[in-house]
């Protein structure tokens, strides 16, 4: 009687052991991270909307400048856009600012996540016309170090890429999931090829063309931050051309990296968050925010953000243990 009960609670103990050991393990959400950090960008957005900056006629001025150079069917929309914020300047303003705040924090609570990506497009799409004048594209001032093709436009290309769907959810990268793999590294290629077509536009490879970018850039930085600035503006000083070549072979490097095997897209993925991070400290300043009078980070972390869309991930087992097998076996035979 005693040895059937010693066996009993033997064989009951091992296969709670092996009941515990054999619960999948939880896998972390990468997408819904990735979300959040979308989220916080665009918290941080609002929060510095609200600047005095943004309640004075300057801010118009700064959205009708962004017209210039473009075709007059761009043009006229954003001059018409700029002369209705002067005259509602403080109402428009705290609208403008009051959306990026929900955007972010739809984009943060899961039941409004999916209304707030598709109204964070929207916005963008909007934006990226009435306040940043298509980043330049048509102008000709488009640079990679000055925010082109437009900050905000990168927002917008994220919040595609995150969608809650899973029409490949095993896909090797987050950005995949909704839009599938071949489609995410074609929008991929696309950006950062034109980045490297930008980089070398008659602009910014004249010979004082970077270098008159990032002097552009420094004044009222810190002195910390202006120092490495003029560092920076120093050392392109006349490089305009090998400043150009030298940022556009690197463009190229990032774009293909998404078709290669992973170790090697690992490392064009590193390669771009390091250049995105130099643009970010050196051309644009940590987006002026330091300065005041920034209404965005600039395209630096979100072309860090997006590259991490990117990153390969590694696949969770499911198969058990050999030791949870034994268990399972020794407790049939008792």
């Amino acid at each position: 009687m005693t040895n059937v009960a010693v066996v009993g609670n033997r064989t009951a103990w091992r296969e709670r052991l092996g009941a515990g050991t054999l619960a999948p393990r939880r896998v972390p959400d990468v997408r819904r991270a990735l979300q959040l950090a979308l989220g916080a960008v665009w918290l941080l957005d609002g929060v510095l909307q609200y600047q005095g900056a943004f309640y004075v006629k300057g801010f118009s001025d700064m959205l009708g400048g962004t017209a210039a150079g473009n075709p007059g069917w761009i043009a006229s929309p954003i001059t018409w856009d700029a002369n209705l914020v002067q005259h509602n300047l403080a109402l428009l303003n705290t609208v403008f600012a009051t959306i990026q705040l929900l955007l972010g924090l739809g984009i943060t609570f899961r039941p409004t996540v999916k209304a707030a990506l598709a109204a964070s497009v929207a916005w963008s799409l909007g934006v990226w016309w009435f306040g940043e004048g298509l980043g330049g594209v048509l102008s000709g001032g488009a640079s990679p170090l000055n925010g082109a093709p437009g900050a905000v436009i990168i927002y917008a290309l994220i919040a595609v890429l995150l969608w809650p769907a899973d029409r490949a959810p095993s896909s090797p990268f987050a950005a995949g999931r909704a839009v599938g793999p071949p489609v995410a590294r074609v929008l991929w290629a696309v950006l950062w090829l034109s980045l490297a077509y930008f980089a070398l536009t008659p602009a910014n490879r004249a010979p004082q063309g970077v270098n008159g970018m990032i002097a552009g850039m420094n004044s009222g930085q810190p002195g910390w931050l202006a120092a490495l600035m003029r560092g920076a503006a120093s050392l392109t000083a006349g490089q305009g051309l090998a400043a150009s070549v030298v940022l556009a072979v690197a463009l190229v490097a990032i774009a293909v990296g998404v078709y290669l095997p992973a170790p090697v897209a690992k490392a064009t993925l590193v390669l771009a968050i390091v250049v995105s991070a130099v643009i970010w400290v050196f051309a644009q300043a940590f987006g002026g925010i330091l300065a005041g009078g920034a209404t965005d980070p600039n395209s630096g972390p979100l072309l860090a953000l997006l590259a991490l869309c990117y990153w390969p991930l590694r696949a969770a087992s499911a198969a058990p243990r050999q030791a949870d097998a034994n268990l399972a076996t020794e407790g049939t035979v008792a």
